[in-house]
């Protein structure tokens, strides 16, 4: 191989040349990364091996906002902030186990039931929050946007969105059961959990039981089915109590009425 002449390129030529070749990170820091360089002395070998890890960590960096971003997460109560001594009832073994991320790895299901305000979207959110930082692609998704962007007119664009949703290294399908559906809502629910089924784990959040899906997804055939898969390889728990957050406005209520 021939190598260039060792001639001093320009600094503009140089910052050039390393966005093109894809290598943001030194781009942006350029003038620092040189200046320590000479003050430090740095062998070609050490100017290489922290090059690469300015790279290595800027990469893994913004892969980490594109993943989040993509994800729809958006904002929620950390786990800490979570009172476990409120629902009457919760399994909160099954959920700090959920949050170690193992069933990911053996591609089960865990399925969050209970009435609103009892934390269920938090404890999800969470979960999809530890998988994006442990490097999986997750879709957190309502129930209604899931179904409302598979119902597009062209054929083609739903594979390719089905295909988006059997791919992801971790689906969750939140609040199903807030509103009802008709039997095209239930198909297009039923194929994500069938191409996912035994390869890939889901996240369900629900506020009614398995045996009142009927009159969520009214006259549809498949909810049997979807219901048998989507539960075969499955954590289901249940919480149970009052609303967290009718309890939280009380609170600021009372808050409110000493100040005055």
């Amino acid at each position: 191989m021939t190598l260039p002449k060792t001639t001093t390129p320009p600094m503009s030529n140089l910052q050039s040349n390393l966005d093109k070749i894809g290598l943001r990170a030194i781009v942006q820091n350029l003038d620092d990364f040189i200046a320590h360089a000479t003050k430090g002395q740095w062998s070609p070998h050490m100017l290489l091996e922290q090059l690469s890890a300015m790279e290595v960590d800027d990469r893994s960096r913004r892969s980490l906002e594109r993943r989040l971003g993509l994800s729809g997460i958006k904002k929620f109560k950390p786990m800490a902030d979570f009172d476990w001594n409120w629902p009457k009832k919760i399994e909160r073994e099954v959920i700090e186990r959920a949050l170690t991320l193992d069933f990911i790895k053996e591609a089960r299901n865990l399925i969050l039931i209970g009435q609103n305000g009892l934390g269920k979207s938090m404890i999800a959110k969470n979960i999809c929050h530890a998988a994006v930082l442990a490097g999986h692609s997750v879709l957190f998704r309502s129930a209604s946007a899931l179904i409302e962007d598979l119902q597009c007119e062209s054929p083609t664009a739903r594979k390719r969105k089905l295909r988006t949703y059997a791919n992801a290294g971790l689906v969750c399908i939140d609040e199903v059961g807030y509103l009802s559906y008709d039997d095209n809502a239930a198909d297009l629910l039923y194929e994500v959990i069938n191409r996912r089924y035994e390869h890939r784990s889901l996240v369900v959040t629900t506020n009614r039981g398995f045996k009142e899906w009927n009159e969520v997804f009214p006259n549809a055939s498949c909810i049997v089915t979807l219901v048998d898969r989507l539960t075969h390889h499955a954590d289901v728990t249940k919480i149970e109590g009052e609303s967290y957050r009718l309890r939280e406005s009380e609170l600021e209520a009372a808050a409110r009425r000493k100040k005055k």
